[in-house]
């Protein structure tokens, strides 16, 4: 499964696991970021297209650190003026560890699951408190035939 997001003015093309290089982002190392512009989700059985976002897909990612890219040297010159001019230039970087895509049919299948868990517990919540009530209701109808008896018997 691959995402292509738009982050920083420019798109990416990522999956779970890779690791990505961003501009300067505002996020502390070791923190979650997400990001919402989903532009195409794909799977192995359909591709889903965005207008201009795809709705309900998110991909989430992990700061591993930041960081300045290699220098860039632009160089000026003008023939025959005597006019040359250096400068180096580092872009900051952030560099990011994908961490999960998101998409609606995850979220249908956590909502499936949490479904089934509750049903799950409901019913041993039931069945735990079932064997509980027939107990106490046994020993009430025999305690209670005991003083109808005692008062017969009187």
């Amino acid at each position: 499964m691959y995402a292509i997001i738009e982050s920083c003015g420019k798109q990416y093309k990522v999956s779970e696991g890779d690791v990505v290089f961003f501009e300067k982002l505002e996020a502390e190392e070791g923190k979650k970021v997400t990001f919402d512009n989903v532009v195409l989700v794909s799977d192995d059985k359909k591709v889903e297209v965005g207008a201009p976002y795809v709705k309900n897909v998110k991909v989430e990612g992990k700061v591993v650190s930041h960081g300045k890219g290699e220098k860039v040297l632009v160089y000026k010159y003008k023939a025959k003026k005597n006019y040359r001019r250096t400068q180096g230039h580092r872009q900051p970087y952030t560099k990011v560890e994908i961490t999960k895509i998101k998409t609606a049919a995850d979220k249908a299948e956590v909502k499936e699951t949490a479904e089934k868990t509750e049903a799950v517990k409901a019913e041993e919540k039931e069945a735990s408190a079932k064997p509980v009530a027939k107990k106490a209701e046994a020993t009430k109808t025999t305690t209670t035939k005991k003083a109808t008896t005692t008062k017969k018997e009187a």
